[in-house]
């Protein structure tokens, strides 16, 4: 290979790497799941969804543990917000702007476009890397590389603009959503307002936003000024129920992910809800478990009969070695909150883990309608597995530990295991199709991987 054509390849290589940066991916980012986070986010974006035309029980909000102030969409109805964005917004509205916005992309479509703007980048970059070839093959080397430079510039600044667009298009859009569900536009403002502080800590440059994926955050609150502050619903305040649930989600997420931030903000003087769960769980990451407990016991007292309040002191005496004393406070959390498949896995979870036969086939109905709900919990298959063990059944023990691997990508695992599986289960029944689809699509992604040069990893 000639050292001219090396160097196209090579510029060309560097621009399909610069686009592919611009999106995050989802898949190698860590997944937090919490029952009465998930509750509120459902509850907090139900109408933003509908005035969007979508169905919200087609629109999952996935929280990612990553402390960056940060929110996207990677395909599908799936929208995913970083961990840090909820616990530096100081109220839910802040959070129903950025949800707004992410629902602007995907009823845009902007995903399935961006590889639009890619060609488009693409095809600029190969344009002016023939000329500069031409150039370079005349004898006139520096003005070749100059073309293939500018072309390149040229290209990343076509594409940039084309996302540039996108966000703009999907602010607006989101805008035109908060006003049909009857929000304010401010919280979207102050959040804008809280970029541009970052900005500015980052010394990013605020006189065009030319070489950006998104506009300044300026320039979107000018753009979004006039159309919030239009809306009929402007001064609306946010339900307060909604909004103390929004506290207390913060409060727990900021004691789970940073617990020496959550005991500065939350000192001892403070005898609030969301202060105590704040505590609770900074404690309970702390290794300090009757401090967490008295923490869960104020609670109880504010709270009374409250199904996450419950959940967590379950949860935290089953984490410290006490199945047995957990099993009371999940057993009233589930009756108070029968369709919340997360508590019904950790009521399961603590029945199994009392190693009392006698608890197994209640914990094997919780597991199997918690599975039925919520098909990606990787933990229920898991226990469903060891009660499935302890029966003897070792097929369906296959099964469950097929399903579990196949949701955390070990794929040539799940082959083996749905094999085993198909071999010990009745042909044609309902385990054995199931079994079937995993061993096929499993195997699928096995081939795909091994297509790519992708290896698993094994936990």
């Amino acid at each position: 290979m000639t050292g001219l054509f090396r160097t196209i390849i090579m510029m060309m290589a560097a621009l399909m790497l610069s686009t592919a940066l611009l999106v995050r991916p989802a898949a190698a980012q860590q997944i937090l799941r919490d029952a009465e986070t998930e509750q509120l986010l459902r509850d907090a974006s139900a109408d933003i969804i509908t005035s969007a035309g979508l169905r919200p029980e087609d629109v999952e909000i996935v929280l990612i543990g990553d402390d960056s102030i940060n929110a996207f969409v990677a395909g599908g109805q799936i929208v995913y917000l970083h961990s840090g964005l909820i616990t530096e917004a100081d109220n839910l509205n802040q959070v129903q702007g950025v949800i707004a916005h992410e629902v602007g992309h995907i009823t845009g479509g902007h995903i399935i476009r961006f590889a639009d703007g890619q060609k488009q980048a693409l095809g600029i970059t190969i344009i002016s890397l023939l000329l500069g070839a031409a150039a370079m093959a005349a004898g006139a080397g520096d003005a070749g590389m100059g073309i293939m430079a500018a072309g390149q510039r040229a290209a990343m600044g076509q594409f940039l603009a084309f996302t540039r667009a996108q966000e703009a298009s999907a602010d607006q859009a989101g805008a035109k959503f908060l006003g049909d569900a009857g929000i304010s536009g401010k919280g979207s403002l102050e959040f804008f307002a809280k970029l541009q502080n970052q900005e500015y800590r980052l010394n990013i440059p605020q006189e065009d936003s030319y070489n950006r994926t998104h506009p300044l955050s300026r320039e979107r609150i000018a753009a979004l000024t006039d159309v919030y502050q239009a809306s009929p619903y402007w001064n609306r305040p946010t339900d307060a129920a909604l909004e103390a649930r929004f506290q207390r989600v913060r409060a727990k997420l900021l004691g789970f992910v940073n617990p020496e931030r959550a005991l500065r903000e939350f000192p001892h003087g403070d005898q609030s809800a969301q202060a105590h769960f704040a505590r609770a769980y900074a404690y309970h990451r702390g290794v300090r478990p009757e401090a967490s407990l008295n923490e869960v016991e104020a609670l109880e007292n504010l709270l009374p009969d409250n199904p996450y309040v419950l959940e967590m002191k379950g949860q935290f005496l089953l984490e410290n070695g006490r199945p047995e004393e957990a099993i009371p406070a999940l057993r009233r959390a589930v009756q108070l909150a029968p369709d919340q498949p997360l508590i019904a896995t950790t009521f399961g979870h603590a029945l199994v883990a009392s190693e009392e036969r006698e608890n197994y086939a209640e914990a094997k109905d919780l597991l199997k309608a918690a599975v039925t709900r919520d098909r990606k919990n990787p933990f229920a298959w898991f226990q469903l597995g060891v009660i499935y063990a302890a029966e003897g059944d070792e097929a369906r023990a296959s099964l469950a530990s097929a399903e579990r691997q196949q949701m955390l990508g070990q794929h040539q695992l799940a082959m083996v295991s749905a094999k085993r599986a198909m071999n010990g289960i009745e042909e044609g029944s309902a385990d054995w199709i199931r079994a079937q689809d995993i061993f096929m699509t499993s195997g699928h992604e096995v081939q795909e991987n091994e297509k790519n040069g992708k290896k698993e990893r094994r936990r």
